[in-house]
């Protein structure tokens, strides 16, 4: 989410050494050998809600649990904002819980929740969520964005919203918060919104009761920091179970160019800490040869927690592409590009890796570019399985938006970014079957005629 500061206060910076591994710009990467039929079937579910929601996200649990959240638009007569939950077994329709962060309220403050979202399903059967939080003061008329960490114990086997945890753990202007896990020690990046656009992260040793900042991902003094800087769009922070590695993956731009300027994030980094988030080195993942920006939106990342192999995926507006580390994120492979016709052109990339098996998911669309008028999107997941080549598969039974996407932010021409930023897909680890949740904005409209968008989870038969 990018959106204007409102109120700005110091923040705490952390120096750390960088070791900016470098590789050769390279050109559009190399298409694959693959099948472009469908080889994977899936049921679609509409999560229906006065309000609409958009940008969701979900996780599952080893036992099958899944948890989904969504951004409640505003858009029925009680004019709900925060952030959806949903909760249920894998295979079956979830069930509403309401939302989750409705009840972070300040004295003196008017809370705003589900600005962004994130959720994560534990080793140790907790939900862990956190929300980007407008917090508002009426008296002064003015506002700041804060970050939220909710946990939710015991929820992969019995969901209670009576046991959740809630606390605000920063207000000092922030922006897009993720979370991960490993065992007990929980992992939130953020970007530092109001001062450096640096990204942060807070540590919590004792499963989310308790959390302390530790060092930030973009490190050192060096070309790493001169690119990313004012300059970087942040994706997921991932905890390994298997290394106990944390990895942060961002798209950021040339060294000198400032994010408030017209520039390009050509560049995808992974960064890697070994010493849970105290010090961090970053790895160039891919060069763009020409200027192009990689943030189509999120870069995406996932590690398989079953061999420790990291995977990462981006877009630069056409084309998704894709590499894939075995050696803790040291190394990459050269890009490849995943999408095929009928989704020429694809958006939003998301993945999943589960026991060798690799989902990556993905807006796309028969017209050659995101600003068509006249595009027609559907869903799709490209899948491989233990290094093989990619199939892809379309997720949607029907087309889930119509017309421009835009990748822009708020400076978006209104109707094109109904679907935000975001969409996700997550891995049952008894089956490798894929649960996707994704924005369809043609299910409904509002009073008004406009569109209602809603959420959709899809399961893989």
């Amino acid at each position: 989410m990018n959106r204007a500061a409102l109120i700005f206060l110091p923040a705490l910076l952390v120096t750390v050494s960088c070791e900016d591994a470098r590789q050769p710009a390279q050109s559009m990467p190399p298409a694959l050998s693959r099948t472009p039929s469908t080889v994977l079937s899936f049921t679609n579910t509409p999560l229906l809600r006065p309000d609409g929601n958009s940008e969701p996200e979900i996780t599952i649990a080893a036992n099958g649990a899944m948890g989904m959240v969504g951004l409640s638009l505003g858009l029925a007569a009680d004019r709900q904002f925060g952030t959806s939950l949903w909760t249920g077994p894998f295979g079956a329709t979830p069930t509403f819980q309401g939302i989750i962060d409705a009840a972070l309220q300040q004295p003196g403050r008017i809370e705003f929740g589900g600005e962004d979202a994130d959720v994560d399903f534990g080793s140790t059967g907790a939900l862990h969520l956190t929300t980007l939080l407008f917090l508002g003061n009426p008296t002064l008329f003015s506002g700041q964005l804060g970050v939220s960490a909710i946990s939710c114990p015991n929820a992969a086997s019995a969901f209670s919203v009576a046991t959740c945890r809630s606390q605000i753990i920063d207000i000092t202007e922030s922006d897009r918060s993720w979370i991960t896990s490993d065992g007990p020690r929980v992992f939130i990046s953020y970007h530092d919104a109001g001062n450096s656009t640096l990204i942060h992260v807070q540590r919590s040793d004792d499963d989310g009761v308790t959390w302390h900042r530790v060092g930030d991902p973009i490190v050192g003094q060096g070309g790493v920091t001169g690119q990313s800087t004012f300059n970087n769009d942040q994706g997921k922070i991932v905890a390994d179970p298997v290394t106990h590695n944390v990895y942060d993956i961002y798209a950021a731009g040339e060294v000198g160019i400032l994010k408030a300027k017209t520039t390009d994030f050509d560049h995808i980094y992974v960064s890697r800490s070994t010493d849970g988030g105290m010090t961090w080195t970053a790895v160039l993942v891919f060069h763009a040869a020409t200027p192009v920006g990689l943030n189509n939106v999120f870069p995406a990342l996932a590690v398989d927690p079953t061999n420790g192999a990291v995977h990462a995926a981006w877009s630069d507006g056409h084309t998704v592409s894709y590499s894939t580390s075995s050696d803790q994120g040291v190394t990459w492979s050269p890009a490849v590009v995943v999408n095929v016709a009928p989704a020429s052109t694809a958006l939003f990339p998301w993945l999943a890796a589960h026991d060798g098996v690799v989902d990556l998911v993905y807006y796309g669309t028969t017209a050659s570019s995101k600003d068509d008028p006249t595009a027609v999107w559907n869903v799709y997941v490209a899948q491989a399985k233990n290094g093989g080549a990619f199939q892809q598969s379309r997720v949607s039974n029907t087309p889930n938006h119509e017309g421009v996407i835009c990748t822009a932010g708020t400076g978006c021409a209104r109707g094109t970014r109904n679907l935000l930023d975001l969409f996700q897909v997550a891995l049952d680890p008894r089956s490798d079957k894929a649960a996707v949740i994704y924005t369809d904005d043609t299910i409904g409209q509002t009073s008004s005629g406009a569109p209602r968008p809603q959420v959709v989870l899809a399961q893989q038969n």
